[in-house]
């Protein structure tokens, strides 16, 4: 099997894609007048943007072919990741890397391709904006341009996207953090109100009108602020900004629209289990969808036809952090001693899959670098031919 292209920055590259903390499945509108205008301009009845991390190629938003994935080692945007420019295949069918692939021997029986990079200002290629058709065609320069603009405008989306998030975290932080005021003032404020309720009693029997005026103006103003403290605690942030949480029903539900296609193209058996406790209560959705994925991916790659994988997650309860338990076990070809000790210092080499796919080496790379920088831990327990099971634990602040 030949060796599929990967870039010189490849690990940088996952990992600023991974910043974007992405769910794949929810950008189809956000492009949608995009790959209509890419098409449009090309003259091609399809337009894809494709972002591809360490195992798939994501179509996040189409026009014209109906699809979501397909393993990163068919793609064609793969080699368009290489390029600083443009990727352009004249006739899939002439070409040795693409004449096989289902995409060109059955439908949509595609000849012509046109990529694009979408490049990050820091230079990192996190996928592509592609054109397709049936027929040859042939490209203006000027059309190319267009093209390269239409990519740009992509990647400038991206990064809106990920300033709203981070906006309404942040807004969500502040409300937090004006919750934990209102709290500190509401102690001494009710001390003093008291205070000066015992003084204003005392001021009674000693029929000190002045001081009596005084203390109830304190009182007074005290109230009104405790008040204010009060309606500041009771004040909610809106729903709609907590667009960064999950929970485990939700985060479920993602994973199996995800990774089934993936298991299924394989004949592998794919599940995720929750328990029914604390299966509604929020916490952060940051990078659990790559870190997560990745492990899915991984256990699929390993995993022959027939076999199984199977996540199981946990939310526990502690006292100021929620722990949350990720375990993604299969019944693959497992990992030796040396290997695991390789995932857990972070430098597992590359392998090839059951199945012939192709491996980019820095899939569990990224998976240990993601959870080291949420704090949290990764235990794998494999023995070679008797599958493997990566644990994965979480700090989630409450």
């Amino acid at each position: 099997m030949q060796n599929e292209p990967m870039p010189a920055n490849e690990m940088d590259r996952v990992i600023s894609l991974s910043e974007f903390d992405l769910d794949y499945s929810v950008h189809q509108d956000n492009f949608k007048d995009l790959v209509r205008l890419a098409a449009k301009v090309a003259g091609t009845d399809i337009s894809l943007v494709n972002l591809i991390d360490t195992y798939t190629q994501w179509t996040v938003s189409n026009y014209g072919l109906a699809i979501d994935q397909m393993p990163r080692e068919d793609s064609v945007c793969q080699y368009t990741i290489m390029d600083d420019d443009h990727f352009e295949v004249p006739d899939l069918t002439a070409d040795e890397r693409f004449k096989d692939k289902f995409y060109v021997t059955d439908s949509p029986n595609l000849r012509y391709y046109y990529g694009v990079p979408l490049k990050t200002k820091e230079g990192y290629n996190l996928g592509a904006l592609c054109v397709l058709d049936q027929d040859l065609k042939k490209l203006s320069p000027e059309k190319s341009e267009m093209l390269k603009i239409i990519a740009d405008e992509i990647v400038n989306r991206l990064k809106a996207f990920k300033a709203i998030d981070n906006l309404k975290h942040e807004l969500f932080e502040a409300n937090e953090s004006k919750k934990k005021v209102a709290h500190d003032i509401r102690g001494p404020l009710g001390g003093i109100i008291g205070l000066a309720q015992i003084i204003s009693e005392q001021g009674h029997e000693n029929q000190i009108d002045e001081v009596l005026e005084f203390i109830n103006m304190i009182h007074t103003g005290g109230r009104s602020i405790l008040e204010l403290a009060d309606e500041i605690l009771s004040t909610e942030l809106p729903k709609t900004l907590k667009s960064d949480e999950f929970n485990l029903t939700l985060f479920k539900d993602k994973l199996e629209k995800l990774y089934k296609p993936q298991a299924a193209n394989k004949g592998v058996a794919f599940e995720v289990n929750i328990p029914v406790k604390a299966a509604q209560t929020p916490f952060s959705k940051n990078k659990l969808l790559q870190l997560t994925g990745n492990l899915i991916s991984n256990a699929i790659k390993f995993t022959n036809a027939g076999g199984k994988v199977t996540v199981d997650m946990i939310l526990e309860a502690e006292n100021v952090y929620n722990k949350l338990f990720i375990n993604v076990s299969d019944t693959g070809v497992g990992l030796s001693k040396e290997g695991i000790a390789k995932v857990l210092n972070g430098n597992a080499l590359s392998t090839e899959g059951t199945g012939g796919e192709q491996g980019y080496g820095f899939g569990l790379a990224l998976v240990k670098h993601l959870i080291t920088g949420l704090n949290g831990t990764l235990d794998v327990f494999s023995e070679p031919g008797k599958g493997a099971v990566f644990k994965v634990m979480l700090p989630m602040k409450q």
